[in-house]
């Protein structure tokens, strides 16, 4: 029987000067990673072994240049640049930031042209990133313009998943941006995601409310009684449980959220702060809606202890296999249903003739 191909593994190495080197490498120490995927860190191999000294890390490492010399059972780190990188742990640089984005690109590319089964983005610094060649605020707005579909920010464990509405947008602009299409698209998003990506064959969504205590029917505020609760009965008409909007400030403390599959929240904080209070450490920043896999940790650069040994790698190690998993798991689904049971023809039956 032919031996089942590993996945392999991209990961964009982020900004230097924080900890994404750090978590990456120790993630890879432990060999027995080696035996779920390929790696393949797009950076440089000189300074990933300078970093491997910094931070006294016991591994190999495999130097390519292209992606068809990329090996299994390697540490494979597939030179995006040759020069030397001056870092400065803690220190925001544009200059730096431009590696980053160098790194992110050529991942980008090889996960587009099938050289690479799924991304893991280490973290970058969002203001140092830009520049005349990216003008992005982040990872997902890139990987939206770059591969297709339309992404969602999910944040994920095992035991909560929490989606947005809207992301990096500023707080005056909420209320603006989110229209009854955007609603019925991101909820639609996150319910074919939960069904090809983790699984759940009948997919329970609580959406929360835009205003405080979700509008009080209208004293604070008016886009909960005329857009969210017509736009959430419509899809939940249309079949889909989704429920809500549910008053945000109560929801996670009581417990509510264990009754769903998924919750979406109006605006960043809204979900990300109960997302990180409940599951720091543990927690997946997903992107899903996209043709491809793209997994972060939900942390950021932590300047303030880069190149100190201190970081810890837990959220980059789980954001390795919940990559591993759902191409896994979007394989199963395809498969399900790209063939389904063709029917029969059904078997002539015996006639016997009368003697």
């Amino acid at each position: 029987m032919k031996k089942e191909e590993k996945i392999r593994l991209g990961i964009s190495i982020g900004d230097l000067n924080g900890i994404g080197s750090e978590v990456v490498l120790k993630t890879f120490e432990d060999s027995r990673m080696l035996d779920f995927c390929t790696p393949v860190i797009f950076a440089s191999v000189k300074i990933m072994s300078f970093l491997k000294k910094q931070y006294e890390i016991n591994s190999n490492l495999h130097g390519i240049d292209k992606c068809s010399q990329i090996l299994d059972g390697k540490i494979n780190v597939l030179n995006v640049w040759k020069e030397a990188v001056d870092i400065n742990f803690g220190t925001e640089n544009e200059k730096v930031g431009s590696y980053a984005i160098k790194s992110l690109k050529a991942a980008t590319a090889a996960l587009k042209n099938d050289e690479i089964d799924v991304l893991v983005t280490a973290p970058i610094n969002k203001h140092s990133i830009q520049s005349e060649e990216f003008k992005f605020p982040g990872h997902t707005d890139y990987l939206d313009q770059e591969l297709e579909g339309n992404s969602l920010m999910f944040m994920v464990t095992d035991e909560l998943k929490v989606g947005l509405l809207t992301d990096h947008v500023a707080v005056k602009d909420i209320a603006d941006a989110i229209t009854p299409e955007l609603i019925e698209e991101k909820v639609n998003t996150i319910y074919n995601s939960l069904k090809q990506d983790f699984g759940v064959s009948k997919p329970k969504i609580a959406v929360l409310g835009i205003n405080p205590h979700s509008g009080d029917n209208g004293v604070i505020g008016k886009e909960d009684e005329e857009i969210l609760k017509p736009t959430i009965k419509k899809i939940n008409d249309s079949g889909k449980l989704v429920y809500g909007p549910y008053a945000a400030d109560s929801f996670f403390g009581s417990n509510n959220y264990k009754s769903f599959d998924a919750i979406v929240a109006s605006y960043h904080d809204q979900g990300l702060i109960p997302f990180k209070t409940l599951s720091f450490g543990k927690g997946v920043n997903y992107t899903a809606g996209l043709n491809k896999v793209r997994t972060s940790p939900d942390h950021g650069t932590a300047f303030e202890i880069a190149g100190k040994n201190q970081a810890d790698y837990s959220s980059f190690e789980e954001a390795v296999f919940s990559a591993l998993k759902i191409f896994r798991n979007r394989k199963e689904y395809a498969d399900l249903t790209k063939n389904p049971l063709k029917k029969q023809p059904r078997k002539p039956q015996n006639k016997y003739k009368s003697e």
